[in-house]
């Protein structure tokens, strides 16, 4: 039986959620930038293929990632269904989407950065790489926050905090910071393993791209 291709798989799940998602979204301005950042991600991932081909592991991040954002987009952060029938359900203080979205935007970068690290500048598994992923993650955070804020004063002064998904929290942008933080650090910790035996079964792992790569 032919094992599928984790690229191809990645491709096909970016391009039927990007449609679904593109149907009726709450909003087109919202939708648009909810989603600018990971097409942009998809963009270089293509155009680096030959270059950089990445891990099995990596490509399926980054499938559920832009999925995660394609949900965001569509419905907003503090509006997606399931997790309105969750905080109805359960008596939660809000819909907690947006803290998902978060948790993940440490959590699948992690290994982005990892595999950069291991194969294109030689860092070796330890206390070191670990450190540097999750700071790139958190510094991505925080840059994300501030391009969030800018928006926000430039299109939507009078409406921030319901254009943000703040759900009446003063301390949302720490707290989403902060679930970057613990994503990123949970997704060293618990794949660490699984990304080396990921990028091993690469024919060139530890150099810039596999050998059908460069063909």
């Amino acid at each position: 039986m032919r094992r599928l291709d984790p690229y191809v798989v990645f491709l096909s799940v970016v391009a039927t959620v990007l449609v679904w998602s593109a149907i009726r979204p709450r909003d087109y301005g919202v939708w648009i930038f909810e989603l600018s950042l990971g097409l942009v991600g998809v963009a270089f991932l293509i155009a680096t293929r030959r270059r950089f081909a990445l891990s099995g592991l990596v490509y399926a991040l980054a499938a559920l990632h832009f999925t995660i954002l394609a949900c965001g987009a569509k419905y907003t952060y503090a509006e997606m269904p399931l997790f309105n029938w969750l905080r109805d359900t359960l008596h939660l203080s809000r819909n907690h989407f947006d803290r998902v979205g978060h948790l993940a935007q440490g959590f699948i970068p992690a290994m982005f950065v990892r595999e950069f690290l291991r194969r294109a500048c030689g860092l070796r598994p330890g206390a070191l790489l670990g450190f540097l992923c999750v700071s790139v993650c958190l510094a991505f955070s925080a840059f994300y926050e501030i391009l969030e804020w800018r928006v926000v004063l430039t299109f939507y002064p009078t409406s921030g905090p319901e254009w943000l998904g703040m759900q009446g929290d003063p301390w949302d942008t720490q707290e989403d910071m902060l679930m970057a933080l613990i994503g990123s650090s949970a997704s060293v910790l618990t794949l660490s393993s699984l990304h080396e035996r990921s990028m091993a079964a690469l024919s060139d792992p530890l150099a810039g791209a596999t050998p059908r790569a460069r063909a």
